[in-house]
């Protein structure tokens, strides 16, 4: 039976940290970076850095938003890191940031996501930021993608074993 965790909580609150954690005793895992290279930005370059810093020389990487035949394989334990940055990054695929009528796509692929999360033969831990607590965002595409965000985070959360809330470094279940 594969073991899904979801970690939730805001920027910079020890989400990626607690992932680390939780997998720390496997000697064989793949993390999924989604985020992209963004070649040429020094502050996103000492970000990935820093994560590859603290991971052990063991672990795999792969740089990818194309999720589900990772899930979809059986293989070492996931650590995707980040749900946010997929869903961002699928959203500048489909160049719904300025073109709302591609909402329905970007759902799709959420649910497509949630079934293959659903399915997986893996353990996997992923990261996700929790964006709907704030101000309500002034432009409509940063509305949209503040509101795909928490249905991509209740849908995976609900086909979760475990979800974690992680708040300055502390992790609390959520049940």
């Amino acid at each position: 039976m594969s073991d899904r965790n979801l970690i939730l909580g805001g920027a910079r609150s020890g989400k990626s940290i607690a992932a680390e954690r939780l997998l720390s005793a496997e000697p064989d895992v793949l993390y999924v970076a989604t985020g992209g290279d963004d070649s040429g930005n020094a502050e996103w370059a000492a970000r990935v850095a820093k994560h590859q810093s603290r991971r052990p020389a063991s672990w795999g990487l792969a740089e990818t938003i194309d999720l589900i035949p990772l899930l979809a394989t059986p293989g070492p334990p996931l650590l995707i890191d980040c749900l946010t940055l997929w869903l961002s990054r699928t959203m500048d695929a489909a160049d719904v940031w300025t073109n709302l009528h591609g909402a329905d796509a970007i759902e799709q692929q959420i649910a497509e996501l949630a079934d293959a999360w659903s399915a997986t033969p893996r353990r996997v831990v992923a990261v996700s930021n929790d964006v709907g607590s704030g101000i309500v965002p002034a432009d409509p595409g940063t509305r949209l993608f503040r509101d795909l965000m928490g249905r991509l985070n209740t849908t995976i959360s609900l086909a979760s074993d475990q979800v974690l809330w992680t708040i300055a470094g502390r992790t609390l279940p959520l049940t």
